[in-house]
């Protein structure tokens, strides 16, 4: 009996040291995770708890949270295994803030950008006005509902779990579908799409003649050693050398910074070098976010940055319904946090499929614009400068000069410039569950 005991003792202790070694750490990323999601799709979306729970939060490892939800206070307090809470914060303005770890208050008093949301009397896309029907010979409309269509539809080897689909040719809106609870004015979250509107928000700073790709000695952290010789473009190549990890799956630098930093703008500014810049290719998430801090030191006040993002980009080209968020210390969150309906995520397309020029204002150089769509060194001509690209002929049955902004779970704006094309899909699985080149292929092949 007595060793019975003993083994039993022995075998609780290892599951009790397996837990304490590789769940419980997870947790505080677990709640964080579910509190800022279901605050952020209930607040900035309109959408319901149960209904985020259900599909959005539906990863692994989030069934292991439970939420409450304060609508008094805009808030979501979740609490993984009963025993880690974190709690997220609607704030007008930048958006859902999660606090930190075992922090539960938040200052009532917090900057937010001014906007001009002013509706121009102009037609989609320069304005609000509805399109005029505008027919085209060379193409096949009965076709691309059938491609748009097969986006939707569900096969027994497929869940494709799209949400909308917006098809824009020669500037005007070809095709549009949405599935059933979603419309128009439904914001979606662009997760990694964010990232692109980051670079151009640098591109702005560079039309303007504040920033070059070839500036160095970029923060003041890196002027004693070799990190002072990364360039801006380096960092929009995502080639730094610096170390990272990005794995979604486990608890690593990219998943720390999301759900437990307070300034992610600092994450990445503070690691080493472990390859050499222009010859390490990694994709880094906290690359970007230290990016959105570059952009907080050319101005002399926090207010400046906020609204120059809104001013001299978002706002400009009318997308009214975008929302960029902020983390805990005040910095956009450029890697992952951008809202916006389907429609004003198309105007950033057509952006940059104008080479910048938005309705005959440059808002960022078209040389800019080619930085953004070259491959970058070592990417195998899949990235370029805050974009990805098909260069490499990554998807067979496209244009190689396809290149897109890309999100968590199959956020996607492509520009398709020898097609004239922008095409926006949002939904929850993304390549290969959700077969991009077939995407394409079927679109462009409706148009001779």
């Amino acid at each position: 009996m007595k060793k019975l005991i003993k083994y039993t003792f022995v075998i609780l202790l290892i599951i009790a040291g397996y837990f304490a070694f590789n769940t419980y750490p997870k947790l505080d990323i677990v709640s964080g995770f579910s509190s800022k999601s279901i605050a952020s799709h209930l607040f900035i979306a309109d959408r319901a708890q149960e209904f985020t729970e259900k599909e959005d939060n539906d990863v692994p490892s989030m069934n292991l949270a439970s939420s409450e939800v304060d609508i008094a206070m805009k808030s979501v307090t979740s609490r993984a295994l009963g025993i880690k809470k974190r709690k997220a914060i609607f704030r007008k303005g930048v958006g859902v803030v999660l606090l930190p770890v075992d922090a539960t208050i938040i200052q009532d008093t917090y900057l937010k950008p001014n906007r001009d949301k002013t509706l121009k009397n102009l037609r989609y896309p320069y304005g609000e006005l509805a399109q005029k029907d505008t027919f085209f010979t060379n193409v096949d409309y009965k076709k691309l509902q059938k491609a748009v269509d097969d986006a939707f539809v569900d096969t027994e080897y497929e869940i494709k779990k799209t949400r909308s689909v917006l098809v824009i040719y020669k500037d005007q809106i070809i095709s549009e579908k949405y599935t059933q609870g979603f419309n128009e004015k439904s914001i979606f979250l662009g997760w990694s799409m964010a990232k692109s509107v980051t670079s151009a928000v640098l591109g702005v700073l560079e039309r303007k003649g504040i920033i070059t790709l070839t500036d160095n000695n970029l923060f003041t952290e890196w002027q004693s050693d070799d990190r002072k010789d990364i360039t801006l473009a380096n960092l929009l190549n995502m080639n730094s050398g610096l170390e990272w990890e990005e794995d979604y799956t486990k608890i690593c630098d990219v998943t720390k910074m999301l759900f437990i930093e307070s300034d992610m703008s600092k994450v990445q500014r503070v690691k080493l070098l472990s390859g050499t810049p222009n010859e390490s290719w990694n994709y880094s998430s906290g690359t970007c976010n230290m990016l959105s801090g570059f952009i907080r030191n050319q101005f002399k006040s926090h207010q400046e940055y906020l609204d120059f993002w809104y001013t001299e980009l978002i706002d400009k080209i009318g997308m009214n319904s975008m929302l960029i968020e902020t983390d805990y210390s005040g910095n956009y969150v450029g890697s992952s946090y951008a809202w916006a309906t389907t429609r004003d995520w198309a105007k950033f397309g057509l952006l940059y499929l104008h080479n910048g020029n938005w309705n005959g204002e440059q808002i960022i150089n078209k040389s800019w614009v080619d930085f953004s769509r070259k491959p970058t060194n070592g990417s195998d001509g899949v990235y370029g400068g805050h974009f990805w690209l098909n260069a490499g002929g990554k998807f067979p049955d496209v244009p190689r000069d396809m290149y897109s902004c890309n999100g968590y779970q199959g956020q996607y704006v492509f520009i398709i410039p020898s097609k004239d094309l922008v095409i926006v899909r949002t939904g929850l699985k993304e390549n290969p569950d959700f077969n991009v080149n077939v995407f394409l292929k079927e679109i462009i092949g409706s148009i001779e």
